[in-house]
């Protein structure tokens, strides 16, 4: 029995229009049908989460259910975004997973002593990503039990 809702939304946020698209693709491949929504760095998830910005009307960013986070973006970079996700009360139980092109120890190890939920190289292989996404699906979508 599924867990998780399905109106609720998946955070991508990747400054790369590609991976999103892949991403996304990859997701719709493994039949989440939650509404995925795409953000091209901290600054414009930030905005997101405080309701700021293009995100002032509260229907335009509702409670994510799970938030896919890549490290190296523009103006606020993931690392950075991942601690003031976690420093918040509000969002700090959401689900982060990082996803990125990175595979450097440091950035595992930093990642989640800031409080990532899961660390996942991007593959190079669109069928490497499609077998992420449905174990992403498996495990945080039908097997987790998340706070509501």
């Amino acid at each position: 029995m599924p867990t998780f809702n399905a109106d609720v939304p998946i955070l991508v946020v990747d400054d790369d229009e590609e991976d999103f698209f892949m991403i996304e693709k990859a997701i719709r491949n493994s039949q989440i049908m939650n509404p995925v929504l795409s953000l091209p760095d901290g600054r414009e998830l930030m905005d997101y989460f405080k309701g700021e910005g293009r995100f002032s009307a509260p229907e335009s960013a509702p409670f994510p259910g799970l938030i896919f986070l890549d490290l190296n973006m523009p103006r606020m970079d993931g690392r950075e975004a991942l601690k003031a996700i976690k420093a918040d009360s509000k969002f700090k139980k959401v689900p982060v997973v990082v996803l990125s092109t990175s595979r450097a120890a440091e950035d595992v190890t930093g990642c989640y002593g800031s409080g990532a939920n899961t660390f996942v190289s991007k593959p190079d292989d669109y069928g490497e990503l499609l077998e992420i996404m449905k174990t992403t699906k498996k495990y945080w979508l039908e097997i987790a039990q998340l706070p509501s």
